[in-house]
C-alpha cells in the first residue's frame, strides 16, 4: 500500500490524544479582540475536541498523528 499524505492544514490545527480523540483550538481568537470581553477570551484559550460527525474525517487527513 502506498504512503498516504497528510494534510497540510490539517496537521496544524488537529492533534491526537491518547485514546484517540481528536483535540482542536477554538475559533474566534485571531483578530477585533478588543470589542471581546476578557471573559470570552480566557474561555476561547481552552483547548476542545472535535465533533463526532468530523472524527473520521480529521482522523484520515492526518493518518500519521
Amino acid at each position: 500500500m502506498p504512503k498516504l499524505k497528510t494534510h497540510s492544514g490539517a496537521k496544524k490545527r488537529f492533534n491526537l490524544t491518547k485514546t484517540g480523540k481528536v483535540k482542536r483550538a477554538r475559533a474566534f481568537k485571531s483578530h477585533i479582540l478588543t470589542k471581546k470581553d476578557t471573559k470570552r477570551k480566557t474561555g476561547l484559550r481552552q483547548a476542545a475536541y472535535a465533533d463526532a460527525t468530523n472524527v473520521s474525517a480529521i482522523k484520515r487527513m492526518i493518518p500519521y498523528k
